[in-house]
């Protein structure tokens, strides 16, 4: 019979989904998460057996490619068969996915750098770096206004998020310096995904930095691995996670087929 494939929901597969997580060399955060969670996912078989799953989003993303090891060998095969049989126009793949980026890799796609990932490299952040006037603490319905008016459209559905206990402000008296955004992975387990915007007012103070630290502190406190990610080429973002002891070895890709 050799290998066919068949739309599936992602709850049946989630044996294979960790399996898949389990092999990659770092974690991904929660934007390619949303990509992976919102696509339509289908299982790779071979006769009888469950070999593997790929995910599209949009009818046009490739979000997810997946084989497990006793099948690596017929893998270009099956991966060209997908890019052909759904005229897939653009692949998303971070550069931990070992498997999934070498199969990319065998074609000359145009490349596009879309994000860095980032992870905590634990080394302590020296006090005199940190903003010493603030309050840290998570959000309450009252703040949802404020909140909006200083971030703008940067964070939506800000009274849901605040009901889940996913922001957190950064005060000093009634002056709202910035926020904090927890996200928890739903892919990865015990993995926080951070966030944070400051107040355009109050820039290069330090703040962004001392709101990561704090984002970092309730993630252990909570038992949760810090991570987070942000654009490419989104330099003062980069420049902020860095200088809170957050390091990158992974980046996000988008790859042009079409």
């Amino acid at each position: 019979m050799g290998f066919y494939y068949k739309e599936c929901k992602q709850s049946d597969i989630g044996e294979l989904i960790q399996r898949y997580v389990s092999t990659l060399s770092s974690p991904i955060d929660s934007v390619l998460e949303e990509y992976i969670l919102n696509s339509v996912f289908y299982t790779i078989n071979y006769n009888s057996e469950v070999a593997g799953y790929y995910a599209i989003h949009s009818n046009q993303y490739l979000t997810q490619f997946y084989l497990d090891l006793s099948y690596y060998n017929e893998s270009q095969e099956i991966f060209n068969n997908v890019l052909r049989d759904y005229s897939i126009q653009s692949i998303l793949v971070p550069t931990c996915d070992e498997l999934f980026l070498s199969l990319v890799l065998d074609h000359d796609y145009k490349i596009e750098k879309q994000a860095y990932f980032f992870q905590d490299n634990k080394v302590e952040i020296p006090k005199e770096k940190l903003f010493k006037d603030g309050e840290f603490r998570a959000a309450v319905p009252s703040d949802a206004q404020k909140i909006t008016e200083v971030c703008q459209d940067f964070i939506g559905k800000v009274e849901e998020r605040i009901e889940n206990r996913e922001i957190f402000t950064y005060t000093k008296g009634s002056i709202l310096l910035g926020i904090g955004i927890i996200e928890t992975s739903k892919l990865l387990d015990r993995y926080g995904n951070m966030g944070m915007f400051t107040n355009e007012q109050y820039r290069k103070k330090g703040i962004g930095r001392t709101i990561i630290h704090h984002l970092k502190e309730w993630c252990y406190d909570n038992n949760l691995n810090p991570i987070c990610g942000c654009w490419y080429y989104n330099a003062p973002s980069k420049q902020t996670l860095e200088s809170a002891g957050m390091v990158s070895k992974t980046r996000l890709l988008n790859i042009r087929v079409l």
